[in-house]
This record gives structure tokens, C-alpha cells and sequence, in this order.
């Protein structure tokens, strides 16, 4: 539970004096400048955002440093991080994505089925999608509790109850 997480994306420029689209992946959109300074993925730009308004789905922010709009739409598609350790702390059973990444998932019997990949929320619900050893795809659990029981941040593991057939056989050549 170190390191960056990820809390918005540049959707590109708007206007003409350095303002900024921007998609929040916050809970509550705005809820994005409330964190501190938001930092480039590598962590080589910092920026302080001062939100200016709406437009079209996205919020409108200014950035520091950012003055025009040629500078502006040079960082369309760059995405923006915080230290993790500035999140608020979660009620138990809610889980920030980036906490789930990487860690194994087993079954029931303890019988190891992958390690999370990436977390999908296309609106009826997250998906965990897990990378299973010895297969070429991934496969996506459904993230409920009839489907995972138990997510131990603690021990860093997930264990899981898959529907019959979501993962592939190991016994099948």
C-alpha cells in the first residue's frame, strides 16, 4: 500500500490561457484538488490545481506552471498521481484499486488462481481481472462478496470462490 496512486488525467487545453481539462477518477470528482499537489506518473512534474469550473464531463482546473494553451494541450493524456499515504483511510470491505493490484488471488482451498492485474468498473460493478499461471489470457472475477470472500490487505492476498469453468483446469492439457 505504497507509492503513487492514480487520481486523474489530463483530457487536454481549454481556452486559451493555460487552463486544463480534466477527468477526476476521485469518488467525488472534485474531491481531486483536495489531496495536495498531484504529480506526474514518473513523479518528474508537480502540480498544485486550483479547479476552475465544468465542461463537457471533465472538470476545468488550472495548473501551476501551466500559463498557455500550447502548454496546456502538451500534456493531453498525462496522467496525475498522489502518495497513497495522503488517501483517507476506507471503511472495512471498500478498497482503493491500486491496494488490489498485484496481489494473489487463491480459492477456497487455498489453491493459488492469479495475481490481480487490473480493476474494471464499467458501472454494474467491478471486475478483478486476474492473470492465471500457465494461461495465455486473463480472466475477470467478478469483485463481490459471493465471488471474494475475503480480501486480506494485511496478509496480501485474496481469496476467491469462482463460478464452476471461470478459471481454466490445471489438470486439462
Amino acid at each position: 500500500m505504497t507509492g503513487m496512486v492514480c487520481l486523474g488525467a489530463i483530457a487536454g487545453a481549454f481556452g486559451v490561457r493555460g487552463e486544463v481539462r480534466l477527468k477526476s477518477f476521485a469518488a467525488r470528482p472534485e474531491d481531486i484538488a483536495a489531496y495536495g499537489p498531484l504529480y506526474t506518473e514518473d513523479g518528474a512534474r508537480r502540480f498544485e490545481i486550483a479547479l476552475t469550473g465544468r465542461a463537457k464531463g471533465t472538470l476545468t482546473a488550472r495548473l501551476s506552471g501551466v500559463a498557455s494553451r500550447e502548454a496546456a494541450e502538451a500534456l493531453r493524456g498525462t496522467t496525475l498521481h498522489v502518495p497513497r499515504e495522503v488517501l483517507p483511510a476506507l471503511p472495512e470491505d471498500e478498497f482503493y484499486h491500486a491496494d488490489l493490484l498485484g496481489l494473489p488471488v487463491f480459492d477456497t482451498g487455498g489453491a493459488p488462481l492469479g495475481r490481480v492485474r487490473a480493476v474494471h468498473d464499467h458501472g454494474a460493478g467491478d471486475l478483478l481481472e486476474i492473470h492465471a499461471p500457465g494461461h495465455s489470457g486473463t480472466v475477470l472475477l467478478p469483485f463481490t462478496r459471493a465471488t471474494v470472500p475475503t480480501v486480506d490487505l494485511a496478509a496480501g492476498r485474496i481469496v476467491a470462490d469462482p463460478p464452476d469453468g471461470l478459471f481454466p483446469d490445471p489438470k486439462a492439457g
